[in-house]
């Protein structure tokens, strides 16, 4: 059994959700999200909420039951409002600027840093600090992700 699983999600109001075999559409004031889910599990729509149902037991199947729910809310909640993330850019002569789909970071390199930036995402540079939004909670977190991994903080100046 599954403790995250086993609770329902909450639609809100403005939001609304399909499902069409395996795959979970969900569309709201910020957009749609869309996501396919393993065929051990069942997604139900009751009313206002959300049900995730195990329909066939396997050693993974709990683990599946909590991530598939997880998923979900968080696709809820991103349609509703964006998700975000703030980077610091720290260190003498460090830059971050946006041109076109790229964010380019000057960071101590020989050469600027262009990072492309996915669909979905959003980017905005205030000073030094480096702003991302979107809806897609996975999107975001991994972008911040990738832009940290370029050049890592110093852990003995700050």
């Amino acid at each position: 059994m599954s403790k995250i699983g086993k609770k329902p999600i909450q639609i809100p109001t403005g939001v609304t959700i399909k499902i069409e075999d395996n795959k979970i559409t969900v569309s709201g004031p910020q957009g749609s999200l869309e996501r396919t889910f393993r065929p051990e599990l069942e997604v139900l729509v009751e009313g206002d909420v959300v049900k995730v149902l195990p329909v066939k037991e396997t050693k993974q199947t709990p683990a599946l039951w909590g991530l598939t729910r997880a998923l979900i809310a968080n696709m809820v909640d991103g349609v509703v409002k964006k998700f975000e993330k703030k980077l610091e850019i720290s260190g003498i002569g460090y830059q971050a600027s946006v041109q076109g789909g790229d964010l380019v970071l000057k960071i101590g390199f020989t050469h600027p840093v262009a990072i492309v930036i996915p669909d979905g995402v959003e980017v905005k540079v205030e000073k030094n600090i480096v702003v991302i939004t979107g809806r897609d909670k996975e999107a975001v977190g991994q972008f911040a992700a990738s832009v940290r991994a370029r050049k890592k903080p110093e852990p003995y100046k700050g």
